[in-house]
């Protein structure tokens, strides 16, 4: 490891040298390091060692930032992180491929392909409420795609955040990816620099302060913000909707982005589905969930204030209550909601589920559509015909049907929003191709020179040929 690498290890980097940092990861890049595939295999397999012989030391870091359960934190930080590592692993070579284009008889001979390129330095910021997998995620993207990075982990999730930085140069090329800690402060010193690609997780109103500093510069954004996710829920067998719900809702304690954020039920099924989501949240968490080791804790006490005050926005069916001193907020049912209410006006992001009721499946579209398109949507029913309405009339980042949440576990599927809800997409080969250029390559040889036939003057027999040939 070099000095100005090792200087680096700590990760709390005074804002003023923030531009040498990222100053020196370039010149890391421009020299060639990150190209060859052996550098990408290389750090997709330090990425993979790491997340399984460090699980006790991050699940830690989780537990002490958010509350969260060892094994909640192996299956949504650690084990799916190191999936889409894996993944990009056993995939790299074939995406690294140029592809052959086939060239117009006109331009004959000659001969056309694309070839993936990387970016260059990119910058990623990680969000608070899943701190390791959403900033390790688009790093693996980044990395296959021989990007270099510049990561900034979350304040707000502290433990976390100095587990990266200790960590991570442990395992990969610390000349090449370089964590920035810090607050406001950092991150807007970061924003000050000129990147190749910025990814950023959070909310909409960081989200446009990122999309106006990268203006400045040109660079391409990939936002992955959030917003107020739907469930509809039709028919089917209701202890199995109910548990599913309530499983997408209270993962993390409700601070997921794609988790349940309201949902919409017929008003014929709502009696036997608000009968089951009491018994859903009793059944997975126990009848006291604060004695519940299985169920994390809100973030600070900012955010827990703010789902304290929204707990008025409708009638308590169970839950509503907590506990500031130790962020514990219990699960909390809500019905008699009116969609004005403040509940129903941002993202809820914490353990509080909110349940209106619709005539049917055309008003809750309607509902839907209305507001701004939602990250994820969830349709719950057994009918066929009703899935296809669904995916057709709905606007939103993904459809999911009969689940709540689990469909991030699938690399293969793209993840993003639309509209609101965010801009690109990763995981999987998606990630890759964000951090990466499709440069398209063209060679005609000068031996034999057939363009002459579309040079100037234009004649008769000219204007004849080439019509005829293009």
């Amino acid at each position: 490891m070099s000095a100005a690498a090792a200087e680096r290890t700590a990760g709390q980097v005074p804002g003023a040298s923030v531009a040498a940092v990222v100053a020196a990861v370039r010149q890391t890049y421009d020299s060639a390091r990150t190209r060859p595939l052996e550098w990408r295999r290389n750090q997709l397999r330090g990425l993979i060692r790491l997340l399984a012989e460090r699980e006790d030391e991050l699940n830690a870091a989780l537990a002490q930032d958010l509350g969260k359960n060892p094994l909640e934190g192996y299956l949504t930080e650690l084990s799916i992180t190191r999936a889409e590592a894996e993944y990009a692993l056993k995939h790299l070579a074939q995406w690294t491929r140029s592809a052959r284009v086939p060239v117009p008889l006109g331009l004959m001979p000659a001969s056309a392909k694309t070839e993936p390129q990387p970016l260059g330095v990119v910058l990623i910021i990680a969000p608070w409420n899943y701190p390791v997998q959403l900033l390790l995620a688009p790093l693996i993207g980044a990395l296959a795609a021989g990007n270099a990075a510049v990561l900034k982990p979350s304040e707000l999730a502290p433990a976390t955040s100095r587990a990266m930085a200790k960590l991570l140069p442990q395992y990969l090329d610390p000349d090449a990816v370089v964590v920035v800690e810090g607050g406001q402060e950092a991150s807007t010193a970061l924003l000050a620099e000129r990147f190749d690609s910025i990814f950023f997780t959070g909310g909409e109103r960081v989200g446009r302060i990122v999309l106006e500093a990268a203006a400045k510069y040109l660079t391409p954004v990939t936002l992955e913000l959030g917003g107020k996710s739907p469930a509809v829920v039709l028919d089917g067998n209701f202890r199995a909707i109910a548990r599913r719900l309530v499983y997408g809702k209270l993962l993390n304690a409700g601070q997921t982005c794609v988790a349940p954020d309201y949902v919409l039920v017929t008003e014929e099924a709502a009696p036997k589905l608000r009968r089951h989501l009491v018994r859903a949240v009793a059944e997975l968490f126990g009848k006291d969930p604060a004695k519940s080791a299985d169920l994390g804790r809100i973030i600070n006490t900012q955010h827990w204030d703010r789902l304290h005050g929204l707990l008025d926005s409708g009638t308590v069916l169970a839950g509503g209550r907590g506990d500031r001193n130790s962020l514990y907020l219990e699960p909390t049912i809500l019905t008699d909601v009116s969609p004005d209410s403040p509940v129903m006006q941002e993202e809820i992001f914490g353990p509080i589920l909110p349940v209106l009721t619709v005539k049917d499946l055309d008003e809750a579209i309607s509902f839907i559509n209305a507001r701004p398109v939602p990250l994820a949507s969830y349709l719950y029913t057994q009918s066929a015909a009703a899935r296809k309405t669904f995916e057709r009339s709905v606007r939103a980042g993904s459809v999911n049907h009969n689940v709540s949440t689990v469909q991030l576990a699938v690399p293969g599927l793209p993840f993003g929003g639309a509209g609101a809800s965010g801009t690109g997409a990763y995981h999987g080969r998606y990630t890759f191709d964000t951090f990466s250029q499709l440069r398209p390559v063209f060679t005609k040889g000068t031996a034999l020179d057939t363009l002459k036939v579309a040079y100037p003057p234009y004649n008769g027999l000219k204007r004849r040929l080439l019509r005829r040939l293009l």
